[in-house]
């Protein structure tokens, strides 16, 4: 019995050593093509290589090659077309209506707003400002105002701050459009890869009502939102302050 136990113990350590390999094999890849994302070697529409060619360029295996695009692709930093190849996935409005858009109509109609700039200015950052996008002493941001509409009806008005040092001239000598994700991507070459928000409600204040056309005090939603680039720093800070007497908030999963 002790012998038999021995062995599955030296069965069970390889069987762990293999899987440490195949992780840092794994993690190699991930992290090779991640930093190639970052670095633009791949731009949004771009077609990678096929995971044969990687394979043997990064020297494991498809299988591992395969896994690290699965992920990605799962991400929606990826797209794969059957029979084509995988590709650098785009912007667009579509992707950003459904998967960094979460306000719909009560009937569950999507519309992704239309925007106004009401300010856009280069300042040293608040506190709160630097601490949510990790910010060094002395690093500038640019801090926008705007309105958004649905069907030409003022129903949000968004804050939103950016680390200057990603986003030179932004503003000044270039005007933002409505789907600033895609802007970021096209103009800067910055991917938003994920977003964290969180939600609570608050009351609208004087400024608001007047812009809105609703009673000061009335409900609002308040949606709190950091964005963060591929290799995970924050990159834009944005608060919407929603009216959503004719729209709510919706998440899927899954």
């Amino acid at each position: 019995m002790k012998q038999k136990s021995m062995h599955s113990a030296d069965k069970e350590i390889r069987i762990n050593d293999r899987k440490k390999l195949t992780q840092t094999k794994y993690q190699k890849v991930d992290n090779i093509i991640r930093q190639r994302l970052i670095d633009n070697v791949w731009k949004p529409g771009d077609i990678l290589p096929s995971e044969i060619q990687l394979a043997a360029e990064l020297n494991v295996s498809q299988g591992t090659v395969r896994k690290a695009l699965n992920d990605m692709v799962a991400e929606h930093l990826l797209f794969r077309q059957q029979g084509i190849g995988t590709f650098v996935s785009e912007h667009t409005e579509r992707r950003a209506l459904f998967l960094y858009f979460s306000i719909v109509g009560n009937d569950g109609t999507r519309i992704l707003p239309e925007s106004t700039i009401l300010s856009c200015e280069e300042k040293l950052p608040s506190p709160l400002e630097q601490a949510r996008l990790e910010l060094n002493d002395g690093e500038m941001v640019v801090r926008f105002h705007r309105i958004r509409y649905f069907d030409n009806i003022s129903t949000i008005i968004e804050t939103i701050c950016l680390p200057l040092e990603h986003f030179p001239g932004f503003g000044s000598e270039m005007e933002p459009p409505n789907n600033l994700f895609r802007f970021y991507q096209l103009s800067y070459g910055i991917t938003i890869a994920k977003a964290e928000e969180h939600l609570k409600a608050v009351s609208a204040s004087a400024e608001e009502a007047t812009i809105l056309n609703i009673d000061e005090g009335t409900p609002m939603l308040e949606i709190d939102r950091v964005a963060r680039m591929l290799d995970g720093r924050p990159v834009e800070w944005r608060v919407s302050h929603c009216d959503t007497r004719n729209y709510k908030y919706i998440s899927e999963r899954g």
